[in-house]
């Protein structure tokens, strides 16, 4: 591992022009406002803990005057041909590929993932209002005869109406569109609270849409520093029809539990802790080639990141030491150097809980097959780090690590390991590496998981359902399954005589 030395933001024009881009103020019903009490939050550089904007703090008034707005657009919004949503999601995508470099910048300057990183979420990103432009014009019903031959059943499908998204910071752009598309396709209103680390992406998207075309009063995009002043009298306002949340499962279940009482629409994609499986039989060179997309991807701060390697034990040594030499090969740094491949962590408070777990795993009898320790310097960064010899009941198999750490256990039979990656309250993805197809069909179909990647490391695809079951949620993202998230069925009979 070696590390770059961070730049200096002053001195460089690219980063001073696209902060200088961007809108601070809130995105509220079509125009940009400040906040109502005339707050701002800060936004860091986690690679230098600089602060590189302030941006507009929403208060509970405009979260009110958002949801007016998104109310009063509803009907007219949910009258529009699906065409015209699908145009507006089409010009939207194409934006996002024409200004992919500014927005992969911007990306990087408030969450820290190195430029490519960036880039490739801002593809993502954009694929989803490709995907959904798509699906906008295949919302359909059904037309059938009862059985008794006397009626005709008829179905519709409907907008569910004005929703509130609440998004994490680790992905701001993906975790973004993944909500909206299906919402515009399918004719919703909605109100978006991006994580107060990183509103830059989301209020860059906003502009993006109204120059797309998108109406005034369907999208607002409010930051704030206090989430839940924020969202508690929207949850529990009965206009407000539908809550979609990405983040930990501890938040997942207190946003559940307001929703309730309202009986809203819900779907939640929460925390994960993936297990990464690899059988005495696998090819360890492409195991390890995949483990680096799984574990490493977005700085290993990923919901769907390996947490929890089991390799058995006739070849844990080997892919211990395999994974551990491309993980030396890193460059730690500053993500707008191009020569980096690994960014800082979003916070202070983020290192700290890597560190106490890695610290806890060494205390519990692992060994440390590089990284480890955390150098002295600017930002939040943690090295990237393999561990051997993790012992079964170790808190870093049992936790969500979100960081550069690779956790290795070992196993003897598949009855084993499926005991063990079951035993976990969390079921969001896994991984699975084996030559065996017999093997790969069992244990496939025994995980208790929402998604598995079999032979690769990477799982999110804008035409796939993306989603968890147990405490890593429900409801799913993405596919054709993701639009129904937003639609309600209605039926009719029809006199046939």
């Amino acid at each position: 591992m070696s590390r770059a030395t961070p730049d200096s933001r002053e001195s460089n024009p690219a980063e001073l022009a696209v902060l200088g881009d961007i809108h601070k103020d809130l995105f509220l019903g079509g125009s940009w406002t400040k906040a109502s009490n005339g707050a701002t939050l800060p936004v860091e550089d986690p690679a230098t803990g600089a602060v590189i904007a302030d941006v507009a703090d929403a208060t509970a008034a405009d979260g009110a005057r958002a949801l007016d707005a998104a109310v009063a657009a509803q009907a007219g919004w949910a009258r529009t041909p699906p065409r015209e949503r699908g145009e507006i999601l089409r010009r939207a995508y194409e934006q996002m590929v024409d200004r992919a470099d500014q927005l992969a910048l911007l990306m990087t300057l408030e969450m820290g993932k190195p430029l490519s990183e960036s880039r490739s979420e801002v593809g993502y990103a954009a694929e989803f209002f490709r995907w959904f432009s798509e699906e906008a014009v295949r919302i359909a019903g059904t037309w059938a005869t009862a059985p008794d031959g006397q009626t005709r059943l008829w179905t519709m499908k409907q907008p569910v109406g004005p929703c509130l998204f609440i998004v994490p910071w680790n992905f701001p752009l993906a975790m973004g569109t993944r909500k909206i598309g299906p919402a515009v396709a399918a004719g919703c209103t909605m109100i978006v609270k991006p994580a107060a680390q990183t509103p830059l992406s989301m209020l860059a998207l906003a502009q993006i849409l109204a120059d797309a075309g998108l109406p005034a009063g369907v999208l607002s995009v409010l930051p704030t520093s206090s989430p839940q002043q924020l969202t508690a009298p929207l949850i529990a306002d009965p206009r407000l029809r539908k809550l979609s949340f990405t983040g930990s499962t501890a938040v997942g279940r207190k946003l559940v539990e307001q929703s309730a009482h309202q009986l809203l629409r819900v779907s939640v994609e929460l925390g994960g802790n993936a297990p990464f499986i690899v059988f005495d039989d696998a090819d360890l060179d492409h195991a390890v080639d995949e483990a680096m997309k799984a574990k490493l991807r977005n700085n290993g701060e990923a919901c769907t990141a390996a947490n929890r390697f089991y390799v058995h034990e006739s070849v844990a040594r080997s892919f211990a030491d395999r994974l551990a030499e491309r993980f030396r090969a890193l460059v730690v740094g500053r993500g707008v150097d191009e020569a980096v491949t690994l960014g800082p962590l979003i916070d202070r408070a983020a290192v700290t809980k890597v560190a106490g777990l890695v610290d806890r795993a060494v205390q519990d009898g692992a060994s440390v097959v590089t990284g480890g320790t955390r150098a002295d310097g600017i930002g939040y960064f943690y090295p990237p780090t393999v561990l051997a010899d993790v012992p079964s009941d170790s808190l870093i198999l049992r936790e969500e690590i979100f960081g550069p750490v690779a956790p290795i256990a070992t196993f003897a039979t598949e009855e084993d390991v499926l005991a063990e990656v079951n035993s976990s309250e969390y079921g969001l993805a896994s991984y699975v590496f084996t030559r065996s197809l017999d093997r790969a069909l069992r244990v496939c179909e025994r995980l208790e998981v929402g998604m598995v990647g079999l032979n690769r490391g990477v799982l999110s695809n804008a035409a796939a359902p993306f989603g968890g079951v147990k405490a890593s949620g429900f409801g799913r993202e993405g596919g054709r399954e993701g639009i129904e998230e937003y639609l309600e069925t209605k039926y009719v009979s029809v006199n046939a005589s």
